[in-house]
């Protein structure tokens, strides 16, 4: 029980300190730019976010539900097989997110083509952390994995430290720098800790193989979604507006940004902990944890929200400078729904927990239906805090959805799978 407390306060440690070393880097580029190319800044790293989730593959899901399936039955060669292949998809998926950033540099503005051309090789970078996070996951080790946050925060903040003091290409080529630099490290790490499973000869996955690839299928196509809502939304800001505006809708996001950090160990460890119990046959446990979940956040919402809504501009003109003041509106909406989004962050970890993944594409579709065309005309009439709105209004509109989805839930316990005993080829 000690040990578990250890590595919960652990994860908390980690992940808050990761969050505040990325928001320290957005205040190190607010300082070190001007409005207009902190403007750009902001244009190309939601470019980046937006072109690498929509291509990305996302297996990272299907092996965590898997990993711990297999796991469970100690069914070691098709554990191997499935984390050997989801290692192709994921490279693939990264090449297209890198190549779709090449793309866009020649339809950008000029000013913007040198930036996204370094940002193209982010993708690349990044493609082997979430499998090395995944390998923690399954080794129970969310806390190191929550640690490499930190680390791989800290060296985004140096880079962007170092390079925004020389201008925007500079600060892009500083974040690629710590990417490349902090995938290397956790991709040592995510070895180790795959090479201490038992080792097997890999073993087709059979009969599983198409309820993997389709889980795949629905967890990218769900990511894709995310990334319309979360890239896209800022770049049809800036074509209705200016890049301006995207900077500061940046600005206005860091206490959401705050928001989801303070969940982020709570589901980090109900990812972990829930997909085991699932997959053991303890529904009504998982059931129960995640009302829980909604209690306290609802409690800490209450609290937390209204002095964020009186200071917050103050908060911004001390730590951002008071030039970007203007970002107070489009913070103070993006509070409300930061609130919403806390009390319903369960939905993140509960899908691929229960190994429904098309719950995701349901619900953000829905979320990314609403957001989308309210961000043009909300953007055209009212810039950042139009943008805000929009988000705000999707973000209910998601909840509402899942309340829906989660009543219809009934639990079926079960008892955990028979262990697979390999007795090898059968004699002739």
């Amino acid at each position: 029980m000690r040990r578990l407390f250890v590595r919960r306060s652990l994860t908390a440690v980690g992940i808050y300190t990761s969050v505040t070393l990325g928001f320290l880097g957005t205040v190190v580029a607010t300082r070190e730019l001007s409005l207009r190319v902190f403007g750009d800044y902001a244009t190309v790293l939601y470019a980046t976010s937006f072109l690498q989730s929509f291509f990305d593959l996302t297996v990272e899901e299907a092996l965590v539900k898997y990993g711990f399936r297999y796991s469970t039955r100690e069914d070691w060669g098709r554990f191997r097989r499935l984390f050997s292949s989801a290692l192709w998809f994921k490279l693939a998926g990264s090449l297209f997110g890198a190549l779709g950033l090449v793309v866009f540099s020649q339809l950008a503005p000029h000013r913007l083509e040198l930036p996204l051309l370094l940002a193209a090789g982010i993708p690349l970078g990044q493609s082997l952390e979430g499998l090395a996070g995944t390998m923690l996951y399954l080794r129970g080790r969310y806390d190191i994995r929550s640690l490499f946050l930190s680390w791989s925060m800290g060296l985004r903040l140096t880079g962007i430290a170092v390079g925004a003091h020389f201008g925007l290409a500079e600060a892009i080529a500083g974040v690629l720098a710590a990417q490349i630099v902090s995938t290397a490290s956790i991709g040592a790490v995510g070895w180790l800790a795959f090479r201490r499973f038992p080792g097997a000869a890999s073993r087709p996955l059979e009969e599983e193989r198409r309820e993997i690839f389709s889980f795949i299928l629905q967890s990218s196509a769900a990511t894709g979604i995310l990334s319309l809502r979360g890239g896209l939304a800022p770049l049809l800001l800036g074509a209705v507006t200016n890049t301006k505006q995207v900077g500061l809708f940046r600005v206005a996001q860091a206490p959401q940004s705050g928001f989801q950090a303070l969940s982020a160990p709570a589901r980090m460890i109900l990812l972990t902990e829930q997909t085991r119990d699932w997959e053991k046959g303890r529904q009504s446990v998982v059931l129960r944890g995640v009302r829980r979940y909604s209690l306290v956040a609802t409690a800490v919402a209450l609290v937390a929200v209204p002095p964020l809504l009186v200071w917050i501009p103050d908060i911004i003109r001390f730590v951002n400078g008071p030039k970007y003041v203007g970002a107070a509106s489009a913070a103070r909406l993006l509070i409300l729904a930061a609130a919403v989004q806390l009390v319903v962050g369960w939905t993140k970890s509960f899908p691929v927990t229960i190994g429904r993944p098309g719950l995701r594409i349901l619900t953000h579709g829905i979320e990314t239906i609403v957001v989308l065309p309210l961000t043009v005309v909300f953007g055209l009439l009212w810039g950042a805090a139009g943008a805000a709105g929009a988000v705000l209004v999707g973000m209910c509109a998601f909840a509402v959805v899942w309340a829906f989805v989660f009543l219809r839930i009934e639990p079926e316990d079960i008892g955990p799978p028979t262990p697979v005993i390999d007795i090898g080829p059968a004699l002739p």
